[in-house]
């Protein structure tokens, strides 16, 4: 991906900021760091420190929690930002099932984001929301 102009795309589609106009997007974009990965490539561990939130732009990633396989997840998930906002460890494995374009984004520019776009504020609570509801779910029916 040659530019970050070719983010915005690609950001639009994920959830927490499908509500987010061009210039905000940009933004997003300007903020996050692109890599591509490897299938077979861990980016994170389960119990370790994280540093970094990660958007799939392209591929898919497997989730394990305690060697367990629990989601496939594929381009505009994000993943990894629980740890950037509580500075806890990581609560699951993340590896690329296939080759994948990630926008990185660190801890300061994530929560600059967070400072600098109210408008994140509010998709990011309800994102968090969904997965507590989620787990309960899980957990007690």
């Amino acid at each position: 991906m040659a530019s970050k102009k070719v983010y915005v795309d690609h950001l639009s589609q994920v959830n927490l900021f499908q509500h987010f106009n061009k210039k905000q997007l940009e933004r997003v974009a300007a903020a996050g760091d692109h890599i591509t990965v490897p299938a077979g490539k861990v980016l994170f561990h389960q119990d370790q420190s994280g540093s970094d939130a990660f958007i799939v732009l392209t591929g898919d990633v497997q989730i394990e929690r305690n060697g367990k396989k629990v989601a496939l997840l594929g381009p505009g998930q994000l993943i990894g930002e629980l740890s950037l906002l509580d500075q806890g460890v990581r609560t699951a494995t993340v590896t690329c099932a296939t080759e994948c374009d990630i926008l990185v984004l660190s801890r300061p520019r994530f929560m600059a984001l967070i400072d600098d776009l109210p408008a994140l504020q509010r998709p990011l609570l309800a994102s968090l929301a969904q997965r507590l509801r989620d787990l309960d779910r899980t957990a007690f029916d």
